[in-house]
């Protein structure tokens, strides 16, 4: 048997085509098998609870991706959403399900960028659906004409709590995060710390206050060459630490 801890990987669902398909990012996965040293499992976006209850049985940790698509917004009392907005109704289903499930277990949670604001959601905080019309608020978006690696690149800054995963990861109060969000906080849910704010305010990082297990969020990628990154690869191997502790404990 390996003693590598399964991730579960809830996936997107986007139509090619005329047919639906399930889909993760290549980078998130790779991302868990190099950083974390796990087995990602991909979790289709169907919303079964019969069979999303018998995936959670079997995993030692669940891992929440960033995704073209935001969360609808009668999720959290929000305003309809522009035209033109891509949702995707199947994976809010799963994910708001299976989170609630690993929360409840104590499953390790790790959560980025739309992954960051579904757990945000699901606990009972809303969202800015366009964070650059905020007043104070920078513009948090890539410039998706720029090539990937500036576009994954440093962006900005944010300021680490005292006391927090991060400052301890890392032993500094900031740290330089990239930035390709067009949605974000409004409302931090009760129940949630926050652990870092960018240098506009605009909340980057927090954990579940009383989690059983290691249940943390960031909205930036730090899923992209997480090997190079000495920040990104520290919150990837504490991920995947909580999973093999929840491994050998079932």
């Amino acid at each position: 048997m390996s003693s590598k801890p399964v991730i579960a990987v809830p996936a997107c669902r986007r139509l090619m085509g005329i047919h639906p398909f399930h889909m993760v990012g290549e980078k998130y996965l790779t991302a868990l098998r190099d950083a974390t040293e796990g087995l990602p499992w991909m979790i289709p976006a169907i919303g079964d609870d019969e069979i999303l209850d018998a995936i959670i049985a079997k995993v030692d940790g669940l891992f929440l991706t960033g995704s073209y698509s935001d969360i609808e917004p009668h999720h959290y009392q929000g305003k309809p959403s522009r035209s033109g907005t891509l949702h995707d109704p199947e994976r809010d289903a799963t994910v708001f399900s299976v989170t609630q499930k690993a929360l409840d277990m104590g499953i390790p949670i790790f959560a980025v960028c739309r992954g960051f604001q579904e757990l945000n959601v699901l606990m009972g905080g809303t969202l800015h659906q366009q964070i650059h019309e905020v007043e104070g608020f920078f513009d948090h978006r890539e410039n998706k004409n720029d090539p990937i690696e500036k576009q994954y690149g440093p962006a900005h800054k944010i300021c680490l709590k005292k006391g927090s995963l991060l400052s301890k990861l890392t032993g500094q109060e900031t740290a330089n995060v990239n930035s390709l969000h067009g949605q974000g906080i409004d409302q931090i849910a009760p129940g949630l710390d926050i652990e870092a704010v960018a240098e506009d305010g605009v909340i980057e990082a927090f954990k579940v206050r009383e989690s059983i297990g290691f249940a943390y969020a960031v909205q930036w990628h730090p899923e992209w060459q997480v090997m190079e990154n000495p920040l990104s690869l520290a919150l990837f191997r504490a991920f995947g630490e909580a999973c093999r502790k929840y491994a050998l404990a079932k």
